[in-house]
């Protein structure tokens, strides 16, 4: 199998080399490169074509939404590539180096499965660390969010996701939670590795530094998860019900 590897970059140059390094380093061999680069004001374009090999497609048009964006340039990439398997992945995030050859294994040995999610090391500060698993205070309609750099899909199966998240709307909802959301409810044909595969980054520039647990663009950004989430499952001819979790986030954002 051919795993294509399609990265998306905006403005983070100090970071390109990590992310291809780990890849270049893979004990998988049968790798394809994308690199998606949204018009990059740094020398992202310059640090790039230091390396041979990759496909990279420079972006001049864009909507003001970095969410649109980035769904955009997966698309985009998608249609570009020729793998069976496609690897989404954030530029300032990084693979570890067995990372592609346990997740072909994997879709190797179990052929019913269409989306592989594994779980990101966190890189923040010069320290790795995992995430603690959290009690939820009360139920909501989705668990664990695997953030982008953590998924993986065969390319036939890409084209159903896209035709069912391409909705150029909910501008702080990102592609990570589009399709969590959709292999929760409408593909159930998915897997999760109980591996740490990827480095996941966090830093000032992360668009999730700008939603500090239940500070007021926190519940904004909730709300809309909510509002997506229904319109998502109304289009599709999902019932269900409000819960406690939407109620008190449209309680808590009518104060705003």
């Amino acid at each position: 199998m051919i795993a294509s590897v399609l990265i998306t970059n905006y403005n983070n140059s100090k970071f390109i080399d990590d992310c291809i390094i780990s890849l270049k380093n893979q004990t998988y061999s049968k790798i394809e490169i994308l690199f998606h680069d949204d018009g990059s004001s740094d020398n992202s374009l310059e640090v790039i074509k230091k390396y041979s090999d990759i496909i990279i497609i420079e972006n001049k048009i864009k909507t003001k939404y970095g969410s649109l964006n980035q769904l955009n340039a997966f698309k985009k990439m998608y249609e570009l590539s020729s793998g069976e398997i496609l690897f989404f992945l954030d530029s300032d995030d990084y693979f570890h180096k067995t990372k592609i050859y346990n997740i072909i294994k994997e879709f190797e040995n179990s052929e019913k499965s269409q989306i592989i999610f594994d779980y990101p090391q966190i890189l923040e500060n010069g320290k790795n660390y995992f995430e603690k698993k959290k009690k939820k205070i009360f139920k909501s309609y989705w668990s664990y969010i695997h953030p982008t750099s953590c998924i993986s899909i065969r390319k036939d199966t890409a084209e159903e996701l896209f035709k069912y998240i391409n909705v150029q709307d909910y501008f702080d909802t990102w592609m990570d939670f589009r399709t969590n959301i959709y292999s929760k409810y409408l593909n159930k044909s998915i897997k999760i590795l109980d591996e740490h595969l990827t480095v996941y980054r966090k830093s000032s520039t992360n668009v999730s530094s700008n939603f500090k647990k239940f500070s007021k663009n926190w519940w904004k950004r909730r709300k809309e998860a909510h509002d997506y989430l229904f319109f998502f499952l109304k289009k599709n001819g999902i019932k269900t019900n409000n819960n406690l979790d939407k109620i008190i986030t449209n309680l808590v954002c009518k104060f705003f």
